[in-house]
Formats: structure tokens, sequence, C-alpha cells
């Protein structure tokens, strides 16, 4: 283990710099073609970017030659006064804490382990003590980071990762939540869907308004939202079930299914005297359900569906990406644009029960 981790102090001291990851990706191409481009084997291309081992003279040449650079372009020697120690996205959840090492624009973020949305994912690193290590196989430029909800989201994570080296790192956050981080500029994508009550703009202008001009929404799909609630109640309505005395669960504050919820009891006679449970997300709604710790509240159709609870529809809404529009040159946007927009991905999303995918990629700017 003590060969694959490289401490802080370790690597602040001076060492070889290098952009073949970036130059690579630029290009799409895997490591199998530049193996092929440069004479070189898989193997070595592998080590060289992962930082196992210093390219020789000749093998530094041969990738300057493949991507048409100067060596000088690719690698670099730094020193110990010209790197930053990497930013905490947010406060570490104790010591010891894994953590995921990505980079957000021009900064370098540590994102303390936590759930995702596709369950347990390698860490990057670990402090203890107050010390850092770092696994030697990580690449900060490798991953994007995604806030959303979308139970869907492995969908487009196995996408990406068939067709790229990139991996996405799905975070579970409300739609508020995950533009907020965008705005701060700690994720490169939020996933939301924000229904404007007009129904006449939805996400673009609830992004508008939150975040400003400059962004970029693509569109995931429409998907139908509504009421899960335990099957043996035989509910026929929604009218039915506001009408009822049931025990709810309910979203945060801030999320598109807590905004549906209100919507949902809005002029109603009465309402749900509070709420015993609030989940996190979508999954966590019909698992609340499904336990019995309650008896219905709002997620998407797919994951009533797939709890075998019954379900009416509330309401349709539009599910996007919310990118910051500078970031379209970034190679893992533009590895997220086009796997959004590939049949595969298409086909895949659209056979799902309450997702429609026929607007699935269509990019809609943000303007002022």
């Amino acid at each position: 283990m003590t060969d694959m981790i490289m401490s802080y102090s370790d690597m602040i001291m001076s060492e070889l710099q290098h952009h073949v990851v970036h130059y690579r990706s630029a290009r799409g191409w895997s490591q199998e073609r530049l193996a092929r481009q440069t004479g070189l084997s898989r193997t070595a291309i592998s080590a060289i970017e992962t930082g196992r081992v210093v390219p020789s003279t000749a093998a530094a040449l041969a990738l300057a030659a493949a991507f048409d650079c100067r060596v000088e372009d690719l690698f670099s020697l730094t020193v110990a006064a010209e790197r930053e120690k990497p930013d905490w996205a947010w406060p570490p959840t104790g010591d010891p804490c894994r953590f995921w090492r990505v980079t957000v624009g021009a900064r370098t973020l540590l994102f303390p382990v936590e759930r995702t949305a596709v369950g347990v994912l390698p860490a990057d690193g670990e402090m203890r003590g107050g010390r850092l290590e770092f696994h030697a196989h990580a690449d900060a430029t490798q991953a994007l980071v995604l806030a959303g909800c979308d139970p869907a989201v492995g969908l487009l994570r196995a996408e990406i990762s068939r067709t790229t080296d990139f991996a996405v790192l799905p975070l579970i956050r409300s739609s508020r939540q995950a533009l907020e981080l965008v705005r701060q500029g700690l994720v490169h994508v939020a996933g939301i869907h924000l229904q404007d009550r007009a129904r006449s703009a939805g996400n673009e202008r609830t992004v508008r308004e939150l975040l400003g001009p400059g962004h970029t929404l693509l569109r995931v799909a429409r998907w139908q939202e509504g009421l899960a609630f335990a099957p043996g109640l035989g509910l026929r309505t929604i009218k039915d079930a506001v009408s009822a005395k049931l025990r709810w669960v309910a979203r945060e504050k801030g999320s598109g299914a807590r905004d549906c919820l209100e919507a949902v009891f809005r002029g109603h006679p009465r309402t749900p005297d509070g709420f015993g449970h609030v989940a996190s997300d979508h999954t966590g709604v019909v698992e609340t359900i499904r336990t019995g710790w309650a008896q219905a509240g709002v997620c998407v159709r797919l994951c009533a569906v797939e709890a075998g609870l019954g379900f009416l529809v509330a309401r349709e809404e539009d599910y996007d990406l919310c990118y910051r529009s500078d970031l379209q040159d970034d190679p893992r946007i533009q590895a997220l644009f086009d796997a959004v927009r590939s049949l595969a991905f298409r086909r895949s999303i659209g056979e799902l029960p309450g997702y429609d995918a026929r607007e699935t990629g269509a990019v809609v700017p943000v303007v002022g």
C-alpha cells in the first residue's frame, strides 16, 4: 500500500507535471489509440498518465510528436513554491476522512466521500491526523462532478465511462442545492427540475433568476412526478390522497419534489399535519413508504414503479443539466454533451417508466 500513496509532504517536493491526459482527451483518443500513434505500449501510456513512471526522452518526444506540440507543453517541473494546497469543497466530515480530488475550472478541490446516487465509489485519498495522502492512480482531471437527484444518473455515468476515460461523481442534492454549488464553482453540473408555475419557461427562468445569464441547459428527459403511495390504500385520484388522513414523507425545501407536494395541497382546505420524515432523494421517499414509516409522498414515477408502489401523476417536468457556458470546452463537459445526445443513452432513458426522451439532448442557453 505504501508504494501506491504519496503524502502531501512528498507531493510538494519538486516533481514532474504532465498534461498528457488533457491532450489525449481533447482529441477524443483512448489510451490504446495514443499507444498506436506513439509506438509505446498501452501499459506505458497508463503508467505515464498516472505518474507511476517518468517518461524517457524518447517517449516524451514521441508523445509530443503525436500531439503536434512541444515537449515543454506536455511536461514541466513544478517546485513547492509554485503549487497551492488543494482546497476542500466543503469541510471534511471528520478525521480521518476519505476524499475525492477533482479540478473544477481553475481550482483543484477535495470532496469528502459521501453516499452517491450510484453507491460507494473509490476514494482518491485520505486525510489522517491532518495529513493528506493521495492515491497514485487518482487523476483530478478525469472526473466530472454532477449534483442532482435523478435516480437514473447511473445510465449517464455508464455511457460516459463506456465511450471515454472520464468518470461521473454523482452527488445527491436537491435542485436548488445543486444550482448553488454551480454558482459557487464547486461542481461542474447541476441536475434540476424546478417547474415554473406559469409553465412557460420552467428551468430556464429559475436559472436566470438564481444564477443569471452565462449558463447552459442540456435536456435529459421530461419526466412524470407525482404521488407515490402504499398499494393497499387504493387511491384513484390526487384529490382522494390529499383528502385522506395519511402519513406523508416529504423532500427537503428547495427540491423540485417539495415544490410539487406543496402545489398538490395548494388551495386545498387541509394540509398535511407536518411531516414525520424528510427524505434526501426520490429513492428515499419510496423506501420510507415501502417500509411503512409513511403512506404517501412525492417522487418520480420510475422510483414508485420499481418499489411496487401506487402512483398518481401530478405534473410533467423537464429534467435538465445546468453548467456554466464558459466550461463548454472542458473535455468532461464535451463528454457529457456527447453522451446525453448519443443514440444509446436516448434509447435507455426513453425505456424508463415516466421518462420521455423526445427532447433528450436539446440545448437551451440561459441569456439575460
